[in-house]
């Protein structure tokens, strides 16, 4: 993998953000801004599936109630996201928000930027500049004619000139499109440009599946590249498969601790249940946080072989089959056992 690209760090509340931390995965609430029990009760379970920076619509004064309803109840971080009216952005900050997501430019008179600028500099309140494909600013669009990875970068630039004339660098900057090839291109273009930390994502990416893919594609591939400090899967679904996936983009890459899954696609020799096996074993240790690789494979004959790496694993046969360490046979066990027998050898890890 590249080496990481260098950039500075913000601190949303206590985690940090660029500078070398580990990257960091978000999430949003979905329920509605003047459900407070719901929100609240999502935000937890957010909490409770590994969600360490979480973002909350504010869209009127009613829903700056929900930040300390939020934070009365979980630890990590909340995001306050606003769409022009600056005084919301001064409520939130008020109301003790960590972090706020605030184009400047659709803000209205210089003065205001400066409000809530100053606002968010006394506080320690980084200001995340979201830029979308869909809602770029006129100028801009005429002079590319559509959403491009230079438009969208020279979009993100216009608003960090905003706050930098008030002398305020705590910024995070995204730049989202439906579109992985634009994403991934103006993500690169823009971490030549700055050194600020980047807030990856694809935007509207679709539902579970789809989004799953867009997503994996997209923000994987920048990661790989070394670009990248935090990120958000975003996903027609309920937020905390959103978790869970951004979780498994930083396994796959090395970049986050836990469980690793390695299991064969079944053929003509498998004789067992693989596909139901290997989903229960995935449901089995979706909680476990020991970093180590755990296999489950087809047949006895290559089994042990290709998944040699792995700390344990298990090999299906005729209605029995082989538990391993790192490629070396362990035991033989009937195949109704072969779960319960993984298990306590990943327990014994």
């Amino acid at each position: 993998m590249t080496e990481r690209r260098k950039s500075q760090q913000v601190m949303a509340g206590k985690v940090p953000i660029g500078g070398g931390a580990p990257i960091t995965i978000q999430s949003m609430l979905n329920t509605p801004s003047n459900d407070i029990p719901g929100s609240v009760a999502q935000a937890v379970r957010l909490e409770q599936a590994g969600c360490q920076i979480l973002r909350a619509a504010i869209p009127n004064r009613e829903a700056v109630a929900l930040i300390p309803a939020i934070k009365e109840k979980v630890s990590i971080p909340l995001v306050a996201d606003i769409h022009f009216d600056y005084r919301l952005a001064l409520e939130s900050i008020a109301a003790g928000i960590d972090k706020i997501r605030i184009n400047p430019g659709n803000i209205g008179e210089e003065s205001r930027i400066k409000a809530v600028a100053d606002a968010c500099r006394q506080r320690g309140i980084p200001i995340r500049i979201g830029v979308n494909s869909g809602s770029l600013e006129k100028h801009v669009l005429a002079k590319y004619g559509a959403p491009t990875p230079e438009a969208l970068v020279e979009s993100a630039l216009y608003h960090v000139k905003l706050l930098e004339k008030f002398d305020f660098t705590d910024i995070v900057i995204s730049l989202k499109a439906s579109s992985v090839d634009l994403t991934v291109r103006a993500y690169e273009r823009m971490a030549q440009q700055c050194a600020y930390p980047l807030h990856l994502g694809v935007t509207e990416a679709g539902t579970a599946r789809m989004g799953l893919v867009k997503s994996a594609v997209g923000i994987g591939s920048l990661l790989q590249r070394g670009i990248g400090d935090t990120i958000r899967v975003s996903l027609t679904a309920d937020p905390v498969e959103e978790i869970q996936a951004g979780a498994d983009i930083l396994r796959a890459l090395d970049l986050k601790k836990g469980v690793r899954f390695v299991s064969c696609p079944t053929c003509g020799r498998t004789r067992i249940d693989l596909i139901g096996l290997a989903n229960q074993v995935e449901q089995a240790l979706q909680d476990c946080t020991k970093d180590i690789t755990v296999a489950v494979m087809g047949c006895a004959v290559n089994g042990p072989g290709e998944a040699r790496e792995a700390d344990v694993g298990i090999a299906g046969g005729e209605g029995e089959g082989l538990v391993f360490k790192k490629g070396k046979i362990v035991k033989k066990v009937p195949e109704d056992q072969l779960l319960a027998a993984l298990l306590e050898e990943v327990d014994k890890l």
